[in-house]
């Protein structure tokens, strides 16, 4: 018994023709007999219309909740190969939903983040202590979702768990997963059939010795329980020793890494790579087959120029999503340590007066210098029920691309950004001069934190403007990371740190210390590197444009460069952190 699907709330219908025309007290004109009958009939035409369309979002609403009414229910759900993104859509609904889950660690630890306030997360062990753990919260009326890796009717115990439901009479359904035995060699770069042969056999390594020769692909699951063995026992099963073998761990996720051989040669190859039972850990598969012979000119994923680095983006939450999405899509891991907590100003009848001055034409202009600067000032006018018109009139300035684009969301269009220097510094130099006759006000706003320095007023005062400097919110260093984050930042464990300010410099080297000399320091630009210089770090990235997509860029192109100078000089592809003394390469 398949529950309908999701839920969702029945649009409310709208009666068409609700509001009644208008008419002239003293009776219509020549045409108003005509005119009204005209819109009566279209009214009715519309109310008629609209019933229908209503109709059709009642059925369509009607079958999105159904399944909020079935009293409990178990949903068998494919958590997928690895990467979170290959998720279907249905079951990351269901894991979103769901009272209980029961997950193998590897996947609770992955997904877990996905669950509902209050729901119970547990081990698939548990399960086998209490088999009817599933039926037991379906008849309390939870949603009890089972989470397989991979596709839960393909090497998994899910068919069993559903005949069991069926026996008790619980409602239950199936969610099918992208299954290793595809997605892994597909991010491998290994096509599965070739135009010679569309023969492909899955098989679980501790099948391996029973299998036959066969001209068409082999893809092994559970690959990872003894690796050097696979090529011993399929020779002598009567597999060619010259057969193309790859073996890859911890598929579609950053931590995946492929070995190409042969049958003959797969223990020598996993020793060159050095991959051993104490370095390799997580789930691997197994390809035999002449796809791989492809592999090196289709590997896409293993290649990207930053696969694997961990990287520490040491800026506010809110900050670092962007940067942590532009180095996710290069192949980077990056980690987030806030190095300091944006607060509103002690005092906000400053930021009061401030926004009145906007509002009555005090300004000839405003400047923004960062773009905390630009929320500081929206949240206050969405506070007094304002938005951007609220900027008629006023001449808008942004420190740089980052503080325009957040202008830009906010519905301003900023008349002054710098083209060269992105800084303070480079938003003086393009402020044009105080004009008594072209300037009809000579007053500049200046929304900044606590702790700016003073730079850019002065310049603005030598240029002939009353510049007004109000505090719009205040900059706290955040609290120091946890300990196993301070010890990977002193210690070698990140591959590059990305600074964007000079004050990310300081705050992260106040409360975790400097990076290791192996790190890859990036940063947004000169004054950015100026600072780290003083605090004794080796810069080795400077992005060309002072914005953070320009900074991936720039680390993205040094993580190439190392890359390519390595297979030219014969040596293994090695992240920054694996070089520093006593590192060891380890699979995860």
């Amino acid at each position: 018994m398949n529950p309908t699907p999701t839920t969702g709330k029945a649009a409310k219908p709208v009666r068409a023709g609700a509001d009644k025309p208008s008419t002239d007290r003293h009776g219509p004109d020549r045409h108003g007999t005509d005119k009204t009958r005209a819109d009566r009939h279209s009214t009715g035409g519309e109310r008629h219309a609209a019933e229908r369309h209503s109709g059709e979002r009642h059925s369509r609403a009607a079958s999105r909740t159904a399944d909020a009414h079935v009293a409990g229910w178990v949903a068998f759900v494919g958590a997928g190969p690895g990467d979170e993104n290959l998720l279907t859509v249905r079951a990351a609904a269901l894991i979103g939903r769901a009272d209980l889950v029961v997950a193998a660690q590897w996947v609770g630890d992955r997904l877990g983040h996905l669950l509902k306030p209050g729901a119970t997360l547990v081990d698939s062990d548990a399960q086998l202590q209490d088999p009817k753990m599933l039926i037991k919260a379906a008849k309390a009326g939870q949603l009890a979702v089972r989470l397989f890796a991979g596709d839960p009717f393909v090497f998994a115990s899910a068919a069993a768990d559903a005949a069991a439901c069926a026996k008790a009479r619980v409602p239950f359904e199936v969610v099918p997963g992208v299954s290793p035995a595809t997605a892994v060699p597909e991010y491998a770069g290994i096509p599965l059939t070739t135009d010679a042969t569309g023969d492909v056999r899955i098989i679980h390594a501790a099948e391996v010795s029973r299998v036959s020769a066969t001209d068409g692909t082999l893809v092994i699951l559970g690959a990872e329980t003894g690796p050097v063995d696979l090529g011993k026992m399929l020779i002598a099963a009567g597999w060619p020793e010259t057969a193309p073998l790859a073996i890859t761990w911890n598929g579609t996720t950053t931590d995946q890494h492929t070995v190409v051989g042969s049958l003959g040669t797969i223990a020598a190859d996993l020793k060159a790579a050095g991959v051993s039972l104490l370095t390799a850990h997580g789930p691997a598969v197994a390809v035999v087959g002449e796809g791989v012979a492809a592999q090196p000119a289709l590997s896409w994923f293993e290649t990207k120029p930053l696969f694997g680095w961990r990287v520490l983006v040491p800026r506010t939450k809110e900050q670092a999503d962007e940067v942590c999405t532009l180095l996710r899509a290069r192949g980077a891991v990056p980690e987030q340590v806030p190095t300091i907590a944006v607060e509103p100003p002690r005092t906000p009848q400053q930021m009061e007066r401030a926004v009145k001055g906007l509002v009555t034409g005090r300004y000839q202009w405003i400047g923004f210098t960062s773009v905390n600067a630009v929320r500081a000032i929206r949240e206050k006018f969405e506070e007094y029920g304002l938005d951007a018109r609220a900027f008629a009139g006023v001449k808008v300035a942004a420190v740089g691309e980052q503080t325009a684009k957040a202008l830009r969301e906010f519905g301003i269009m900023p008349d002054l950004v710098p083209e060269g220097e992105q800084s303070a510094e480079g938003l003086a130099d393009a402020w044009p001069a105080y004009d008594d006759i072209l300037d009809p006000i000579n007053r500049v706003l200046l929304p900044r934190a606590d702790i700016a320095t003073e730079g850019l007023l002065g310049r603005l005062t030598d240029l002939g403007w009353e510049a007004e400097d109000v505090t719009a919110y205040r900059t706290v260093r955040a609290a120091p990371p946890p300990a196993p984050i301070r010890e990977a930042i002193k210690g070698g464990g990140f591959d590059a740190v990305l600074f964007t300010s000079s004050s990310t410099v300081r705050n992260l080297i106040g409360i975790a210390g400097k990076p290791h000399a192996v790190t890859v320091i990036a940063v947004i630009g000169p004054q950015t590197a100026k600072t780290a210089a003083e605090f004794g770090l080796r810069v080795d990235v400077v992005a060309e444009t002072p914005s953070v997509a320009a900074l991936v860029d720039a680390l993205a192109a040094h993580g190439a460069g190392l890359r390519g100078a390595a297979i030219e000089a014969g040596e293994p592809v090695r992240k920054p952190s694996e070089r520093r003394r006593g590192a060891r390469r380890r699979i995860r």
